[in-house]
């Protein structure tokens, strides 16, 4: 792939090449995704559609010594991910393949964690470069085909752990359901104060049967755009979010 940039996440912590081409890109969802994980050193954890690496990278730098692994469709991000893993000195397995191919993901598993920011919006009309378009549209497979993937990799008791537009929240805990994933809780992404949240993170424990909760808003910006202190502390010092 040879319209890459190279950009730096978690105040230089880690370093990542990634696509040139818009909607390709890591931003603050892979950084926050990646804060609420509610990982251990030593644990295995795996994520589906991981892309360049931005979120397992983001979860290797701030807990060293996990044993990771990702999943991948496009051949060409799994190169692009390897060698991400490399120069951050992270010892995770990439792996091309497909969220419908659940036999992959036992073979994969049992993980402790995991986690992924799925294609959200249904198919239908979509951007016209292809990757692009699969980075976004649910194409053929669609948030209960991620959950389904995740629930066969994740040993019983583990967490499943999504980020997803406001608006597909509720077909997002309807997947998560679905799978077996119980105890769910919702952290809503606020833009600024009094902003309903564009994003939203779900968690869920596999075979989980605590109620429901919705938390406070995390709120990323102040009245005049800057990060709040506490999304500084995620987003520069890899500090964990409190989901």
């Amino acid at each position: 792939m040879s319209e890459t940039t190279r950009d730096a996440l978690l105040g230089g912590r880690v370093v990542l090449d990634q696509p040139r081409a818009r909607g390709l890109r890591a931003g603050l969802d892979a950084v926050l995704l990646a804060a609420a994980i509610p990982a251990r050193t030593g644990e295995r954890v795996i994520e589906a559609g991981c892309g360049s690496g931005a979120a397992f990278l983001c979860l290797a730098a701030r807990l060293p010594g996990l044993e990771v692994v990702a999943l991948e469709l496009e051949p060409e991000m799994v190169v692009l991910a390897g060698a991400n893993a490399r120069a951050n000195g992270c010892m995770a397995e990439i792996v091309q393949g497909d969220v419908a191919d659940r036999a992959l993901a036992s073979r994969l598993g049992p993980a402790r964690h995991g986690f992924a920011n799925p294609p959200y919006w249904p198919d239908g009309t979509a951007p016209p470069e292809s990757m692009r378009a699969a980075a976004t549209h649910e194409h053929g497979a669609a948030l209960a085909d991620w959950a389904r993937f995740l629930a066969a990799a994740i040993m019983m008791g583990g967490t499943a752990t999504l980020i997803l537009p406001a608006a597909r929240f509720d077909a997002g805990i309807a997947a998560l359901r679905a799978a077996g994933f119980g105890s769910l809780a919702l952290l809503p992404l606020a833009p600024r104060d009094g902003i309903a949240a564009k994003r939203v993170l779900l968690q869920g424990r596999r075979g989980g049967r605590g109620p429901a909760r919705v938390l406070p808003p995390f709120t990323l910006h102040t009245i005049d755009g800057s990060f709040t202190p506490a999304a500084e502390a995620v987003l520069r010092d890899a500090a964990p979010l409190p989901i």
